[in-house]
């Protein structure tokens, strides 16, 4: 018997679907080996040599593994394609090795992990003399399966010290930050993350940007204007709108730029300041004024490359409203139940087989006039993405959103976010579109230039499979010479916009563009702010917390290094490099801790004790008739006592004051409000009436 491990059971059916009987698909429920919880895991002393331990909740999973891999003849290591799932191997081989041996120290290994020791027996590497091979597929599918098969390789072990790289860094920073966050902000709850902590930087930063910014009045002018007929007769039909250009040659719109943290930030404005300058313009104008200039011209428009992990977060986020861990997710099912190719992905590479079967599908169904000379390929940034990866696409082009509608283990958001992905990989190898651009000039005797621009669609092209997002802007066919009359010139107000807050799409895309990161990684990272409490969401848009700016703030201080975009993408980009196999793990790990060392001993010597403002409230403590405050917490904001600190509720309870008197009754005991020490309530948010529970 051939016993193949996977990360997770609905992989592990979809596989099993596919093979036949001498072959057992066994789930790992994912990572079963890790770093200890309750201590950093690591020996500083000995080139940062990690301690893994098995988890309490996967001793069983791990026991039932040994017990299958007793009986097989080879283990087949399946996990994903990328570092994570070569890590996940590498530590399954490890734990498996001799797992004759092994499997009853692990039963024997203390639940104490505070002192973890190598005494533990545990193997850090795969046992040379055991059977194991390794297979990748980018796609779950009976012929992509097999032909693994028929070609295993080795763990790639560039791959793993890669991953473990990452991991050590990210402890190190977490489990050395965090206790200083809690001694000197006197919240024991706080945590801090090498890429956490200057993702919520660009938030918080980009939130005092906005509260900076001078907005600045300025004005457009348009014009209405209509032509003639032939017989000289006005032709209401020949209406035309255009905007001031320039007088004399000199344009009124002006750019202005400004520096921010994450980049330039570009507005255009005008430089008509006031309403009054406006309309002395608007007077000056001297009839009459003719057709100057008619440009017509033939425009192409290419399609965008098929999706990778990056630009479908961001294309779910403003299409589907999904927030980037909800797009992993759904994309996750996709991918397990055979759906799409592997969606931790920074390639745009598509298959021949895939391009071929794209092609005929495009001519059967569009026609040949849809199918472009030769197959369309696209150049992938990242130079470590693996051309043997590929982007994310349909598993085959043939398959309908209807038939994935049909499916009983897909829901509603599954069918959406496949249509997004087959229609992008499918349109990126249809033919450009092609528009018909016209830009007309209107002059006025006195020098005054207007002007308008439309296009018309000559050709769908790739917008039959994407459709159309902006509609056409359809302007009268006029000649130049001929001569117009203004009908009418408003002056219209307009500001300077602020740079706008980041949604979670655009975070995505800063972050991508800043190298801080890599894609598998922005969903969790971005969830960890939220869930920490230093970024709120209002709006879809992400918004900092007083907390969030407070920790930014000590930690930009004492430790630039890492809140600065520059050093976190050095850093990816030497993780980049041991995954290619051009940088040694240990090596990076030592050059980033030894000034993070001395940063680290400096702060707990200088640094000052930052206290959290507290708002008093003119209500007293239902209990006692104290003074009560609002304080910050780990959830948010609450109500405390101000004499015996006792918490009276959660943060929903302030937003819940300014809608309703709360009911005195609790739901728990139908009798008092303090029951519990405090009662959790939340806003309806179809509602707005405050709920219990």
């Amino acid at each position: 018997m051939k016993l193949i491990l996977v990360e997770s059971p609905t992989k592990a059916r979809t596989l099993t679907k596919y093979l036949g009987k001498e072959y057992r698909v066994e789930a790992t429920m994912g990572h079963i080996r890790d770093l200890p919880k309750s201590a950093l895991g690591v020996d500083l002393e000995h080139r940062f040599t990690p301690h893994y331990v098995i988890p309490r909740d996967k001793k069983k999973r791990v026991a039932e593994l040994q017990e299958y891999a007793q009986n097989a003849q080879t283990i087949i290591l399946a996990s994903d394609p990328d570092r994570e799932g070569e890590a996940i191997a590498w530590h399954v081989a490890a734990i498996l090795s001799d797992s004759g041996n092994q499997k009853s120290k692990i039963k024997n290994q203390k639940e104490n992990t505070k002192k973890v020791k190598k005494a533990e027996n545990l193997p850090i590497s795969p046992s040379p003399n055991q059977n194991f091979q390794r297979i990748t597929f980018h796609e779950i599918t009976e012929s992509a399966i097999k032909q693994a098969l028929l070609h295993p390789g080795k763990i790639d072990m560039r791959l793993v010290d890669a991953q473990q790289a990452r991991r050590i860094l990210d402890r190190l920073v977490g489990y050395k930050l965090s206790p200083l966050l809690w001694k000197k902000l006197s919240r024991k709850w706080l945590s801090a993350g090498r890429v956490q902590s200057v993702t919520v930087r660009l938030i918080v930063e980009r939130e005092r940007e906005i509260e900076k910014f001078q907005k600045q009045p300025y004005f457009t002018i348009e014009g209405t204007f209509k032509g003639f007929s032939l017989q000289g007769k006005e032709n209401p039909s020949q209406e035309i709108t255009a905007q001031l250009f320039s007088h004399e040659g000199k344009k009124y719109e002006e750019s202005v730029k400004y520096e921010l943290f994450d980049g330039a930030y570009t507005v255009a404005k005008t430089f008509i300041t006031s309403e009054k300058d406006a309309n002395g313009i608007i007077a000056d104008f001297q009839k009459p004024f003719t057709v100057s200039s008619v440009e017509k011209k033939e425009v192409r428009r290419f399609p965008p490359a098929p999706y990778t992990t990056s630009t479908l977060q961001q294309d779910a986020g403003r299409k589907l409203y999904f927030s980037a861990k909800k797009t992993m997710q759904v994309a996750q099912k996709l991918y397990e139940e055979g759906y799409i190719t592997y969606h931790r992905t920074d390639s745009v590479h598509l298959s021949e087989k895939f391009l071929s079967e794209a092609r005929e599908y495009i001519g059967h169904e569009y026609g040949t006039a849809y199918v472009p000379v030769a197959p369309r390929t696209f150049t992938t940034k990242s130079k470590v993405a693996q051309e043997a990866h590929e982007a994310i696409r349909p598993t085959e082009v043939h398959r309908s959103t209807s038939e994935v509608r049909a499916s009983e283990d897909l829901n509603h958001d599954h069918v959406r976010l496949y249509e997004l992905i087959w229609k992008r990989a499918l349109a990126s190898q249809v033919k450009e579109a092609i528009f018909d651009s016209t830009t007309i000039l209107i002059s006025s005797s006195n020098a005054y230039v207007f002007q308008t621009q439309g296009s018309v669609i000559k050709f769908e092209g790739f917008l039959k499979v994407l459709g159309k997002e902006d509609g056409e802007i359809v302007i009268p066919n006029v000649s130049e010479g001929e001569t117009l009359d203004l009908k009418k010139a408003v002056a219209v107000p307009h500001e300077t916009a602020p740079p706008p807050r980041y949604t979670e799409a655009a975070l995505v895309k800063t972050l991508e563009e800043k190298d801080i990161g890599r894609p598998s990684t922005y969903a969790p990272i971005i969830s960890t702010v939220i869930e920490r409490q230093y970024v709120k969401k209002e709006e879809k848009k992400l918004v900092p917390t007083e907390l969030g700016g407070l920790v930014t703030d000590f930690l930009v201080l004492y430790f630039s290094n890492i809140m600065s975009l520059p050093f976190t993408a050095k850093m990816e980009g030497s993780l980049d490099e041991i995954a290619i196999g051009e940088k040694d793990w240990q090596e990076v790990i030592q050059d980033f801790f030894d000034p993070f060392s001395e940063a680290l001993m400096d702060a707990q010597e200088k640094a000052e004790k930052v206290t959290l403002a507290t708002e008093k409230l003119d209500e007293t403590c239902p209990t006692c008739g104290g003074g009560l405050l609002i304080r910050t917490g780990r959830y948010g904001k609450f109500v405390a006592c101000r004499l015996n600190k006792q918490r009276i509720s959660s943060s929903g309870y302030l937003a819940a004051r300014a809608i309703q008197e709360l009911n005195s009754s609790c739901r728990t005991c139908s009798s008092c409000r303090t029951c519990h020490g405090y009662w959790p309530c939340r806003i309806c948010e179809t509602c707005g009436i405050a709920l219990y529970y």
